[in-house]
């Protein structure tokens, strides 16, 4: 990876791009609650949204809350959840996340990072696709989406997750934080791609420092 980023100007003319083409762009996962929005993406570890939404969809249907999930064991809940892989951990995790909701928080999502972070399966991007998308908190998760096209285009300098997010939330104003990194995870979905990104289409190849 090269060690460079853009300059102020560039990254202006960078995010106004992606503003323009994405704009209005979301969380990809269906979601009607924060608890369904949480439960969502613990299970979107190491799986595509698409998959999670096929299992979510059914999964909900039967089991709304933290305490109807503590219904299940974990083999049942494996069951449910096979498909988005690594069931038995997150199994494991989604019940022990559901006891802790039930017992310390009444059944309800905390909003804090911190408080989020804490639960089982919960890392700190978990927790900011959370706090941005359900509390309306500015927040950057940073998946590999965000981390592969930030870091080739140079709006970010780092191999390191969190040095990646820092670098970000310098480099973009924080009222558009949230709204970055579902531009940014749109245009690692559909154009920036990590095997065969396709560069001679892309609108920002002018000023990719990966391109260049």
């Amino acid at each position: 990876m090269k060690k460079e980023k853009l300059n102020k100007n560039e990254i202006k003319e960078v995010l106004s791009k992606l503003e323009e083409l994405y704009k209005g762009a979301k969380s990809e996962l269906e979601y009607e609650n924060p608890f369904q929005l949480l439960i969502a993406t613990i299970l979107a570890a190491q799986c595509t949204d698409k998959r999670v939404n096929q299992v979510t969809a059914k999964l909900f249907e039967h089991y709304q809350t933290p305490a109807e999930f503590l219904e299940l064991t974990e083999e049942e809940l494996g069951v449910w959840i096979k498909s988005c892989g690594f069931y038995n951990s997150k199994s494991r995790n989604i019940l022990e996340t559901c006891r802790i909701l039930v017992d310390k928080y009444n059944g309800e999502v905390p909003q804090v990072r911190e408080e989020l972070m804490e639960l089982p399966g919960v890392g700190r991007k978990t927790a900011n696709v959370v706090i941005s998308n359900v509390f309306s908190q500015p927040a950057i998760a940073v998946d590999t989406h965000v981390f592969r096209v930030s870091n080739r285009l140079g709006l970010a300098n780092s191999d390191d997750v969190f040095k990646t997010e820092e670098d970000l939330m310098k480099n973009i104003p924080k009222n558009k934080w949230s709204e970055a990194h579902h531009w940014l995870i749109y245009h690692g979905r559909r154009v920036c791609k990590a095997r065969k990104p396709q560069c001679e289409i892309c609108t920002l190849n002018d000023q990719c420092l990966y391109y260049k």
